[in-house]
């Protein structure tokens, strides 16, 4: 019912949504109102059907490709959910919904039947002692076993049931009441969703047929997938390279699983969390190649992911281009003590040995685990040293191939090789002249170069590739590394000879567990960064002090690193608050587990949505009172009282939510330390 008729389909980027409603009777008469209201902003279609019936519509949708969304209730969207690609939003019942549909209800009986898809739902006493009802409750999965619930109902005297519509329905076949658990506000929620997710969709789509433009003139074969392994964009020599000779092949191939096409080429294990998969050899029909895997991660989380295929031609194209471009102008160091924040006594100590390595030029071996901030010292050590007035040249060992890295690292004379620039190139070293190298990550350079190196050590001088001829340099040397190198030494991956060339000074950066006292300065100072990049003015100090006891206690294995995405995280989360002074910390635990580990259910249990309107109260000064003689056993027994539930436990007690939290989380320190 109400289907538009057929028309030329659009450009994704400029039609509105097409939603599909699976509704059922009763549900359909407060549906029609919620689509005239929405549809200036979307296509809603409503088709009544139930169960096993709705899979069979839902394939037809999908396999016409002519709804963005599909909408609907109860068991229809369990079912659907579990069948379908196409996106499914559940009109979901709310505590407020519930507890409308008991008030309807009791109006007609106290004695109350509940028919639920699957599973009963437990957490109805609250509701029931509240409105003074008996709920007796049925589950289902088919329609054989919803009868079968009526009938039980009917040997217990039950005259009104609350449910979906089918329920509805199937109560008034049985001469029984039937009152709708769904409200407007369910349906208009429910429909805003399917909107925003239909948007997003299309600006996708758009995206995607902008991508698709581009790789066509890439001269690699490449092609993208989303989360469901279904290829959203494709150049023609992906096509190609996959057999293909069919000119509307990249348009076909758009929609379809990659499994499907070449199982070979399959994304899933990168779609899981894998690491990238760098230069693999596969091999095709139609050759061999070599292949990179790459997740495409949105605000930390996995979208799609891209793969492409480059044959032997186009790999020496790439190392020939690479070798002849001129090399930009080196980079000054940005950095200087003063912009290494803390005062531990580890810290300090790191901070001293790096200023007494700055008064020379001798090398400098800096070690710590990753994110430590190796780079930053090595800036300082740089900008603090005789040689600042020079440049600052910093290369990682572990971002290029052996082959690149060589030439990165000493240059090439004119002609040396196909491809090479007529006028030669600049290396690092020679780059870098009168000032200070930084090779971070040393432990992974090849152990071929690592003789290279050690020879520039040695006799301060480099020989391009393609010379016989040496030049002189004066580079001062610091080298970074989180492995330990003498372990690589005892396997051979790393040259002795070389290790105490470079470990003349040595510089060990403190792990971020190793200097707790620090988190709170650092926390502030890169949570104030990132809230003046999102614009909005926010009183850091205030906003941080409730999470500080979190911090503390965290082991931060990805150290300052992790602490600054952490805040970034925090910065995002703070934009979705309304009210700054009543931050919703429990929902941002959730969204950061690390900080609280084994306490999810918990902090779930806190964030149950509220099923009743609570009483306003007009005595601050009264509850400011009680705040102040609040004890930890008031606290116990408020929470055993009103288990689960944060509003009725913050109420009981005259205090805020944002008290009621804070209260929470000294506890739990204070049963920590006391273990």
């Amino acid at each position: 019912m109400n289907r538009p008729e057929p028309r030329h389909e659009p450009r994704s980027e400029l039609r509105k949504p097409r939603i599909c409603v699976l509704t059922y009777k009763s549900l359909t008469r407060l549906l029609v109102d919620a689509e005239l209201k929405y549809r200036k902003r979307a296509d809603v279609v409503l088709d009544e059907v139930i169960l096993d019936d709705a899979i069979a519509h839902g394939r037809a949708l999908q396999a016409q490709g002519e709804t963005d969304v599909l909408v609907s209730a109860g068991s229809n969207a369990v079912l659907l959910r579990a069948q379908l690609d196409i996106p499914v939003v559940s009109i979901e019942v709310t505590g407020f919904d519930l507890l409308q549909g008991l008030q309807r209800a009791r109006e007609v009986s106290d004695r109350i039947g509940m028919v639920v898809f699957k599973e009963t739902m437990p957490s109805l006493g609250s509701l029931k002692e509240m409105l003074s009802v008996n709920v007796i409750q049925h589950s289902y999965e088919t329609l054989d076993e919803a009868r079968l619930a009526f009938a039980a109902l009917q040997r217990q005297g039950v005259e009104v049931v609350l449910g979906s519509s089918l329920i509805v329905d199937l109560a008034a076949q049985h001469g029984m009441q039937g009152v709708l658990v769904y409200t407007s506000n369910s349906i208009e929620r429910a429909l805003e969703e399917a909107i925003q997710i239909g948007e997003t969709a299309l600006r996708q789509a758009a995206r995607y047929d902008n991508l698709n433009a581009a790789f066509a003139h890439l001269h690699e074969a490449i092609l993208t997938v989303d989360p469901r392994h279904r290829i959203t964009a494709i150049n023609p020599l992906m096509q190609k390279a996959l057999g293909l000779d069919d000119a509307d092949a990249p348009r076909r191939l758009v929609g379809e699983r990659l499994p499907d096409v070449a199982t070979e080429l399959s994304l899933a294990g990168i779609l899981s969390g894998q690491e990238d998969e760098v230069d693999v050899v596969v091999r095709l029909v139609t050759g061999s190649y070599l292949m990179n895997r790459t997740a495409i991660v949105e605000r930390g989380e996995i979208t799609g992911a891209l793969l492409t295929l480059r044959d032997t031609f186009a790999i020496q194209r790439a190392d020939s281009t690479i070798r002849s471009q001129p090399r930009p102008k080196a980079v000054g160091a940005r950095y200087s003590f003063d912009a290494i924040a803390g005062t531990s006594p580890s810290l300090l100590h790191a901070r001293s040995v790096a200023e007494r390595c700055a008064r020379t030029s001798s090398t400098v071996l800096i070690t710590g685990e990753t994110g430590t901030g190796k780079e930053l010292f090595a800036q300082a050590i740089h900008n603090a040293s005789a040689r600042s007035r020079g440049p600052f040249v910093a290369l990682n060992c572990a971002s290029f191939p052996e082959s690149l890295l060589e030439s990165e690292l000493f240059g090439y004379d004119p002609g040396s090789f196909t491809g090479a620039r007529k006028a030669g190139r600049l290396g690092l070293f020679e780059a870098a002249h009168t000032g200070t190298v930084f090779l971070d990550e040393i432990g992974d350079m090849p152990i071929s170069l690592q003789t290279r190196l050690l020879r520039v050590l040695q006799e301060r001088e480099i020989v391009r590739l393609g010379s016989n001829s040496p030049t002189a340099i004066d580079v001062r040397v610091i080298a970074a590394t989180h492995r330990p190198l003498q372990e690589h030494i005892a396997k051979g991956s790393f040259r002795s000879d070389l290790f105490y060339r470079l470990n003349i000074l040595h510089l060990r950066l403190p792990a971020l567990r190793e200097r707790a006292d620090d988190i709170a300065v650092l926390a502030l100072r890169l949570l104030q960064a990132k809230l003046r990049d999102s614009g909005r003015a926010v009183p850091a100090q205030a906003v941080l002090t409730p999470l500080l006891p979190h911090l503390q206690q965290h082991d931060w294995p990805g150290n300052i690193r992790e602490l600054e995405n952490l805040m970034e995280r925090f910065a995002v989360f703070l934009q979705s608050q309304r009210n700054l002074a009543e931050v919703d910390y429990a929902q941002f635990l959730l969204e950061a587990p690390e900080l609280a580990p084994g306490k999810a259910q918990a902090l779930a249990a806190l964030l149950t949505p509220r099923t009743a309107a609570l009483p306003v109260r007009d005595d601050a000064p009264k509850r400011a009172g009680k705040r102040q003689r609040l004890t930890d056993a008031e606290l116990l027994q408020a929470l055993e009282q009103h288990p689960g539930n944060r509003d009725q436990i913050a109420e009981s007690l005259g205090i805020s939510r944002t008290t009621l939290w804070r209260r929470l989380a000294a506890l739990d320190a204070t049963r920590a330390g006391s273990a």
